[in-house]
Protein backbone atom coordinates (compact mmCIF):
# COMPACT_ATOMS: atom_id res chain seq x y z
CA UNK A 1 0.00 0.00 0.00
CA UNK A 2 1.37 3.21 -1.35
CA UNK A 3 1.13 6.76 1.32
CA UNK A 4 0.17 9.77 0.04
CA UNK A 5 3.78 10.61 -1.28
CA UNK A 6 3.73 7.21 -3.01
CA UNK A 7 6.31 5.47 -1.29
CA UNK A 8 5.33 1.72 0.14
CA UNK A 9 5.36 1.68 3.95
CA UNK A 10 3.31 3.44 6.68
CA UNK A 11 3.78 7.16 7.26
CA UNK A 12 5.57 7.11 10.43
CA UNK A 13 8.19 4.62 8.83
CA UNK A 14 8.81 7.09 5.97
CA UNK A 15 11.28 9.81 6.93
CA UNK A 16 11.01 12.99 5.06
CA UNK A 17 13.71 15.49 5.01
CA UNK A 18 12.16 18.89 4.28
CA UNK A 19 13.87 22.41 2.83
CA UNK A 20 12.88 24.74 5.11
CA UNK A 21 13.51 28.19 3.60
CA UNK A 22 11.75 30.12 6.74
CA UNK A 23 8.81 31.08 4.44
CA UNK A 24 5.14 30.28 4.62
CA UNK A 25 5.28 27.70 1.63
CA UNK A 26 8.12 25.45 2.89
CA UNK A 27 6.74 25.87 6.79
CA UNK A 28 3.14 24.73 5.97
CA UNK A 29 4.91 21.53 3.65
CA UNK A 30 6.93 21.03 7.12
CA UNK A 31 3.25 21.32 8.88
CA UNK A 32 1.26 18.88 6.49
CA UNK A 33 4.42 16.28 6.31
CA UNK A 34 4.04 16.80 10.64
CA UNK A 35 0.31 16.00 10.48
CA UNK A 36 0.37 12.96 7.92
CA UNK A 37 2.36 11.31 10.37
CA UNK A 38 5.43 11.36 8.57
CA UNK A 39 9.02 11.10 10.41
CA UNK A 40 9.67 15.13 9.55
CA UNK A 41 13.19 16.27 9.61
CA UNK A 42 14.01 20.08 8.63
CA UNK A 43 16.59 21.07 6.79
CA UNK A 44 18.00 25.17 6.42
CA UNK A 45 20.47 26.13 4.70
CA UNK A 46 22.97 28.74 5.30
CA UNK A 47 23.83 30.29 2.38
CA UNK A 48 26.02 33.08 2.12
CA UNK A 49 27.51 35.33 5.72
CA UNK A 50 24.65 35.12 8.30
CA UNK A 51 25.76 38.41 9.73
CA UNK A 52 24.99 40.75 6.14
CA UNK A 53 21.87 38.59 5.49
CA UNK A 54 20.17 39.45 8.78
CA UNK A 55 20.57 42.99 7.63
CA UNK A 56 18.36 42.11 4.47
CA UNK A 57 14.70 42.38 3.75
CA UNK A 58 12.84 40.26 1.02
CA UNK A 59 15.35 37.78 0.20
CA UNK A 60 15.36 34.25 1.26
CA UNK A 61 17.83 31.58 3.32
CA UNK A 62 18.64 35.07 5.46
CA UNK A 63 19.68 35.87 8.97
CA UNK A 64 16.23 36.27 9.82
CA UNK A 65 14.65 33.39 7.45
CA UNK A 66 16.63 30.97 9.47
CA UNK A 67 14.90 31.42 12.69
CA UNK A 68 12.14 31.72 11.34
CA UNK A 69 12.49 28.23 10.03
CA UNK A 70 14.34 27.09 13.48
CA UNK A 71 10.49 28.33 15.35
CA UNK A 72 8.62 26.39 13.06
CA UNK A 73 10.42 23.46 13.56
CA UNK A 74 9.85 24.00 17.53
CA UNK A 75 6.26 24.39 17.07
CA UNK A 76 5.53 21.33 15.00
CA UNK A 77 8.15 19.75 17.53
CA UNK A 78 10.54 18.43 14.55
CA UNK A 79 14.11 18.12 14.65
CA UNK A 80 16.04 20.57 12.31
CA UNK A 81 19.16 21.43 11.57
CA UNK A 82 20.88 24.48 9.93
CA UNK A 83 23.48 23.55 7.10
CA UNK A 84 26.68 25.54 6.44
CA UNK A 85 26.83 25.41 2.60
CA UNK A 86 28.12 28.99 2.32
CA UNK A 87 31.19 28.12 0.57
CA UNK A 88 29.48 25.70 -1.89
CA UNK A 89 26.87 28.27 -2.55
CA UNK A 90 29.36 30.77 -3.49
CA UNK A 91 31.37 28.57 -5.68
CA UNK A 92 28.51 26.84 -7.56
CA UNK A 93 25.91 29.80 -7.51
CA UNK A 94 27.08 33.61 -6.89
CA UNK A 95 31.17 32.84 -8.88
CA UNK A 96 29.02 31.67 -12.13
CA UNK A 97 26.54 34.51 -11.91
CA UNK A 98 29.24 37.07 -11.79
CA UNK A 99 31.35 35.58 -14.04
CA UNK A 100 28.20 35.03 -16.91
CA UNK A 101 26.72 38.55 -16.27
CA UNK A 102 30.56 40.16 -17.13
CA UNK A 103 30.58 37.94 -20.67
CA UNK A 104 27.22 39.77 -21.61
CA UNK A 105 24.41 37.32 -20.94
CA UNK A 106 21.63 37.20 -18.54
CA UNK A 107 22.13 34.38 -15.65
CA UNK A 108 19.22 32.88 -13.79
CA UNK A 109 21.11 32.04 -10.21
CA UNK A 110 17.89 30.68 -8.76
CA UNK A 111 17.82 27.78 -11.07
CA UNK A 112 21.69 26.92 -10.99
CA UNK A 113 21.05 26.76 -7.43
CA UNK A 114 18.00 24.34 -7.41
CA UNK A 115 20.26 22.42 -9.78
CA UNK A 116 23.65 22.20 -8.19
CA UNK A 117 23.01 23.33 -4.24
CA UNK A 118 19.33 22.35 -3.63
CA UNK A 119 18.98 19.17 -5.86
CA UNK A 120 22.37 17.71 -5.72
CA UNK A 121 24.32 18.83 -2.24
CA UNK A 122 21.19 19.01 -0.14
CA UNK A 123 19.61 15.99 -1.86
CA UNK A 124 22.31 14.01 -1.16
CA UNK A 125 22.49 15.14 2.83
CA UNK A 126 19.33 14.25 3.07
CA UNK A 127 20.04 10.63 1.74
CA UNK A 128 23.12 10.93 4.28
CA UNK A 129 20.23 11.40 7.19
CA UNK A 130 18.09 7.82 5.99
CA UNK A 131 15.60 9.66 4.51
CA UNK A 132 12.97 8.56 1.70
CA UNK A 133 12.35 11.51 0.15
CA UNK A 134 13.15 15.74 -0.03
CA UNK A 135 9.95 17.59 -0.14
CA UNK A 136 10.78 21.33 -0.96
CA UNK A 137 7.65 23.85 -0.91
CA UNK A 138 7.87 24.69 -4.56
CA UNK A 139 4.69 24.83 -7.28
CA UNK A 140 4.76 22.32 -9.02
CA UNK A 141 3.40 18.80 -9.33
CA UNK A 142 5.02 15.23 -9.97
CA UNK A 143 2.40 12.18 -11.08
CA UNK A 144 3.39 9.14 -12.78
CA UNK A 145 3.28 9.46 -16.26
CA UNK A 146 3.95 5.99 -17.50
CA UNK A 147 6.58 4.25 -15.58
CA UNK A 148 8.34 7.33 -14.25
CA UNK A 149 7.51 10.82 -12.35
CA UNK A 150 6.41 13.59 -14.38
CA UNK A 151 6.46 17.27 -13.64
CA UNK A 152 3.56 19.43 -14.60
CA UNK A 153 2.95 22.82 -14.28
CA UNK A 154 0.78 23.74 -10.48
CA UNK A 155 -2.99 24.31 -10.08
CA UNK A 156 -2.26 27.84 -9.47
CA UNK A 157 -0.25 29.15 -12.57
CA UNK A 158 -0.11 32.27 -10.76
CA UNK A 159 2.63 30.70 -8.48
CA UNK A 160 4.09 28.17 -11.15
CA UNK A 161 8.13 27.64 -10.37
CA UNK A 162 8.16 24.85 -13.30
CA UNK A 163 10.91 27.36 -15.05
CA UNK A 164 13.37 27.35 -12.43
CA UNK A 165 12.83 23.50 -12.31
CA UNK A 166 13.55 22.82 -15.36
CA UNK A 167 17.46 21.00 -14.66
CA UNK A 168 16.05 18.39 -12.20
CA UNK A 169 16.92 15.08 -13.64
CA UNK A 170 15.08 12.37 -13.56
CA UNK A 171 16.82 10.64 -10.88
CA UNK A 172 16.32 13.38 -8.91
CA UNK A 173 12.49 13.83 -9.75
CA UNK A 174 12.19 10.13 -8.13
CA UNK A 175 13.26 11.22 -4.90
CA UNK A 176 11.69 14.72 -4.77
CA UNK A 177 8.18 15.69 -3.60
CA UNK A 178 6.28 18.89 -4.35
CA UNK A 179 3.20 18.66 -1.54
CA UNK A 180 1.85 22.59 -2.89
CA UNK A 181 1.24 22.09 -6.51
CA UNK A 182 -2.16 21.56 -6.30
CA UNK A 183 -2.60 24.40 -4.13
CA UNK A 184 -3.34 28.00 -4.24
CA UNK A 185 -1.01 30.31 -2.34
CA UNK A 186 -4.28 31.45 -0.56
CA UNK A 187 -5.38 27.77 0.51
CA UNK A 188 -1.66 27.65 1.92
CA UNK A 189 -1.45 30.64 3.72
CA UNK A 190 -4.99 29.02 5.24
CA UNK A 191 -3.21 26.01 6.09
CA UNK A 192 -0.21 28.10 8.25
CA UNK A 193 -2.69 29.74 10.16
CA UNK A 194 -4.42 26.02 10.74
CA UNK A 195 -1.12 24.67 12.21
CA UNK A 196 -0.57 28.64 14.21
CA UNK A 197 2.82 29.36 12.78
CA UNK A 198 3.90 33.28 13.18
CA UNK A 199 4.63 33.49 9.92
CA UNK A 200 1.43 32.54 8.69
CA UNK A 201 0.96 36.32 6.93
CA UNK A 202 5.60 37.14 5.96
CA UNK A 203 6.12 38.49 2.77
CA UNK A 204 7.59 36.16 0.08
CA UNK A 205 11.22 37.24 -1.30
CA UNK A 206 11.10 39.17 -3.81
CA UNK A 207 14.82 39.78 -4.55
CA UNK A 208 17.83 36.93 -5.63
CA UNK A 209 18.65 36.03 -2.11
CA UNK A 210 22.14 37.35 -1.93
CA UNK A 211 21.85 40.18 -4.04
CA UNK A 212 20.54 43.47 -2.08
CA UNK A 213 17.60 45.58 -3.03
CA UNK A 214 18.29 43.34 -6.66
CA UNK A 215 21.17 45.76 -7.31
CA UNK A 216 23.46 42.98 -9.21
CA UNK A 217 26.05 45.48 -10.39
CA UNK A 218 26.81 45.86 -6.62
CA UNK A 219 28.14 42.06 -6.22
CA UNK A 220 29.42 41.43 -9.53
CA UNK A 221 31.45 45.24 -9.24
CA UNK A 222 32.59 43.46 -5.85
CA UNK A 223 33.42 39.86 -7.20
CA UNK A 224 35.15 41.19 -10.52
CA UNK A 225 36.19 44.60 -9.98
CA UNK A 226 37.44 44.86 -13.61
CA UNK A 227 33.91 44.01 -14.98
CA UNK A 228 33.23 47.53 -14.85
CA UNK A 229 35.47 48.73 -17.27
CA UNK A 230 34.00 51.75 -19.59
CA UNK A 231 33.53 51.65 -23.43
CA UNK A 232 31.11 53.42 -26.08
CA UNK A 233 27.38 52.82 -27.01
CA UNK A 234 26.99 52.13 -30.70
CA UNK A 235 24.27 51.66 -32.79
CA UNK A 236 23.71 48.79 -34.69
CA UNK A 237 24.58 50.77 -38.00
CA UNK A 238 27.85 51.34 -36.77
CA UNK A 239 27.44 54.90 -34.86
CA UNK A 240 28.82 55.80 -31.58
CA UNK A 241 26.32 57.47 -29.50
CA UNK A 242 27.78 57.49 -26.08
CA UNK A 243 30.00 56.26 -23.66
CA UNK A 244 28.99 53.32 -20.87
CA UNK A 245 30.56 52.97 -16.84
CA UNK A 246 30.40 48.74 -17.60
CA UNK A 247 28.40 46.71 -19.39
CA UNK A 248 26.98 45.04 -16.23
CA UNK A 249 24.83 48.03 -15.72
CA UNK A 250 22.77 46.97 -18.86
CA UNK A 251 20.30 43.95 -20.15
CA UNK A 252 19.54 42.95 -23.60
CA UNK A 253 15.95 44.76 -24.28
CA UNK A 254 17.00 47.59 -21.74
CA UNK A 255 14.94 50.78 -22.87
CA UNK A 256 15.42 53.26 -20.00
CA UNK A 257 18.43 54.81 -18.39
CA UNK A 258 21.05 54.02 -21.40
CA UNK A 259 22.38 57.83 -20.94
CA UNK A 260 22.33 58.73 -24.58
CA UNK A 261 19.99 61.02 -27.02
CA UNK A 262 17.99 59.75 -29.82
CA UNK A 263 15.45 60.98 -31.19
CA UNK A 264 13.72 57.32 -31.92
CA UNK A 265 13.38 55.09 -29.09
CA UNK A 266 16.66 52.40 -28.75
CA UNK A 267 17.32 48.95 -27.15
CA UNK A 268 20.10 46.97 -25.79
CA UNK A 269 20.03 44.53 -28.83
CA UNK A 270 23.54 43.12 -27.97
CA UNK A 271 26.38 43.18 -25.53
CA UNK A 272 29.55 43.00 -26.62
CA UNK A 273 31.83 42.03 -23.65
CA UNK A 274 35.45 41.43 -25.88
CA UNK A 275 34.84 44.91 -27.31
CA UNK A 276 33.17 46.57 -24.11
CA UNK A 277 30.41 48.09 -26.15
CA UNK A 278 26.47 48.17 -25.45
CA UNK A 279 25.11 48.14 -28.84
CA UNK A 280 22.12 49.32 -29.22
CA UNK A 281 19.04 49.53 -32.16
CA UNK A 282 15.36 49.57 -32.95
CA UNK A 283 12.71 47.74 -31.63
CA UNK A 284 12.62 45.62 -34.28
CA UNK A 285 16.14 44.39 -34.10
CA UNK A 286 15.62 42.62 -30.62
CA UNK A 287 12.43 40.01 -32.38
CA UNK A 288 14.24 36.31 -31.79
CA UNK A 289 12.72 33.70 -33.76
CA UNK A 290 15.54 30.95 -33.42
CA UNK A 291 17.52 29.82 -30.48
CA UNK A 292 20.62 27.88 -29.69
CA UNK A 293 20.45 26.00 -26.61
CA UNK A 294 23.42 23.99 -24.79
CA UNK A 295 23.46 21.61 -21.64
CA UNK A 296 19.62 20.58 -22.04
CA UNK A 297 17.96 18.55 -20.13
CA UNK A 298 15.15 16.12 -21.06
CA UNK A 299 12.78 15.02 -18.59
CA UNK A 300 9.72 14.39 -20.78
CA UNK A 301 8.86 10.83 -23.13
CA UNK A 302 11.36 8.79 -24.31
CA UNK A 303 15.06 10.93 -25.22
CA UNK A 304 16.19 13.68 -27.09
CA UNK A 305 17.55 11.00 -29.58
CA UNK A 306 13.82 10.43 -30.31
CA UNK A 307 12.33 13.42 -31.49
CA UNK A 308 11.03 13.43 -35.43
CA UNK A 309 13.65 15.09 -37.73
CA UNK A 310 11.13 18.00 -38.77
CA UNK A 311 10.86 18.63 -34.87
CA UNK A 312 8.44 18.37 -32.15
CA UNK A 313 5.87 20.75 -31.19
CA UNK A 314 6.04 22.23 -28.26
CA UNK A 315 5.55 25.47 -25.61
CA UNK A 316 8.21 27.14 -25.11
CA UNK A 317 9.01 29.51 -21.56
CA UNK A 318 11.72 32.27 -22.27
CA UNK A 319 11.29 34.04 -19.32
CA UNK A 320 9.99 33.46 -16.15
CA UNK A 321 7.26 36.19 -16.28
CA UNK A 322 6.34 35.36 -19.53
CA UNK A 323 3.56 32.62 -20.90
CA UNK A 324 4.55 29.50 -22.98
CA UNK A 325 4.44 30.22 -26.35
CA UNK A 326 4.10 27.66 -29.67
CA UNK A 327 7.31 26.30 -30.97
CA UNK A 328 9.59 23.51 -33.07
CA UNK A 329 11.97 21.92 -30.90
CA UNK A 330 14.59 20.08 -32.82
CA UNK A 331 17.15 17.95 -31.84
CA UNK A 332 20.19 16.98 -34.90
CA UNK A 333 23.51 15.93 -34.50
CA UNK A 334 23.96 16.80 -31.19
CA UNK A 335 22.50 20.26 -31.56
CA UNK A 336 19.29 21.13 -30.17
CA UNK A 337 17.47 24.54 -31.56
CA UNK A 338 14.15 25.70 -30.92
CA UNK A 339 12.03 27.80 -33.30
CA UNK A 340 9.96 30.11 -32.27
CA UNK A 341 7.01 30.50 -34.36
CA UNK A 342 5.43 34.07 -33.20
CA UNK A 343 9.04 35.00 -32.22
CA UNK A 344 10.13 37.11 -28.64
CA UNK A 345 11.73 40.11 -28.01
CA UNK A 346 14.45 40.71 -25.30
CA UNK A 347 15.71 37.06 -25.24
CA UNK A 348 19.08 37.13 -23.88
CA UNK A 349 21.96 34.16 -23.87
CA UNK A 350 21.84 33.09 -20.16
CA UNK A 351 18.54 32.85 -19.97
CA UNK A 352 16.70 29.63 -19.94
CA UNK A 353 14.24 28.02 -22.49
CA UNK A 354 12.04 25.46 -20.89
CA UNK A 355 9.57 23.53 -23.14
CA UNK A 356 6.01 21.64 -22.14
CA UNK A 357 3.97 19.91 -24.22
CA UNK A 358 1.04 21.85 -24.29
CA UNK A 359 -0.27 25.08 -22.55
CA UNK A 360 -2.03 25.95 -19.73
CA UNK A 361 -2.77 24.25 -16.32
CA UNK A 362 -2.20 20.57 -17.64
CA UNK A 363 0.68 21.17 -19.50
CA UNK A 364 4.24 18.52 -18.47
CA UNK A 365 7.68 19.82 -18.25
CA UNK A 366 9.68 18.19 -21.36
CA UNK A 367 12.78 20.00 -20.13
CA UNK A 368 14.86 23.25 -21.53
CA UNK A 369 18.11 24.27 -21.66
CA UNK A 370 20.22 27.22 -21.50
CA UNK A 371 20.36 29.79 -24.34
CA UNK A 372 23.69 30.27 -26.06
CA UNK A 373 22.08 32.23 -28.66
CA UNK A 374 19.40 34.03 -29.68
CA UNK A 375 19.49 34.58 -33.88
CA UNK A 376 17.63 37.61 -34.63
CA UNK A 377 15.90 38.57 -38.44
CA UNK A 378 17.96 38.49 -40.76
CA UNK A 379 18.69 42.46 -41.29
CA UNK A 380 19.74 42.47 -37.48
CA UNK A 381 21.95 39.50 -37.97
CA UNK A 382 23.77 41.38 -40.92
CA UNK A 383 24.32 44.29 -39.30
CA UNK A 384 25.54 42.76 -35.81
CA UNK A 385 27.61 40.59 -37.69
CA UNK A 386 29.50 43.93 -39.86
CA UNK A 387 29.77 45.24 -36.78
CA UNK A 388 31.49 42.36 -33.95
CA UNK A 389 33.43 40.91 -37.00
CA UNK A 390 36.17 38.39 -35.68
CA UNK A 391 34.32 38.99 -32.31
CA UNK A 392 31.62 37.44 -33.85
CA UNK A 393 32.83 33.98 -34.63
CA UNK A 394 34.33 34.03 -31.33
CA UNK A 395 31.72 33.92 -29.44
CA UNK A 396 29.86 31.10 -31.29
CA UNK A 397 27.57 33.72 -32.99
CA UNK A 398 28.41 32.83 -36.54
CA UNK A 399 26.72 29.30 -37.98
CA UNK A 400 28.64 28.98 -40.41
CA UNK A 401 31.52 28.72 -38.26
Amino acid sequence: MLNSLGLPGRPEDTRVVVAMSGGVDSSVVAGLMKREGYDVVGVTLQLYDHGEAVQRKGACCAGQDIHDARRVAEKLDIPHYVLDYESRFKEQVIERFADSYINGETPIPCVTCNQTVKFKDLLETAKDLGADVLVTGHYVRTNMQGNQIAMFRPVDLDRDQSYFLFATTQEQLDFLRFPLGGMTKPEVRALAHEFGLEIADKHDSQDICFVPQGRYTDIIAKLRPHAAEPGDIVHVDGRILGTHKGIIHYTIGQRRGLGIASGDPLYVVHLDADGKRVIVGPKEALATHSLLLRQVNWIGPGTLEDLPAEGKTVYAKVRSTRPPIEAILRHNEGETTVELLAGESGVAPGQACVFFDQDGQEAQVLGGGWIQRAEKDQQAEAALKALLGKSWEAAGLDKSA
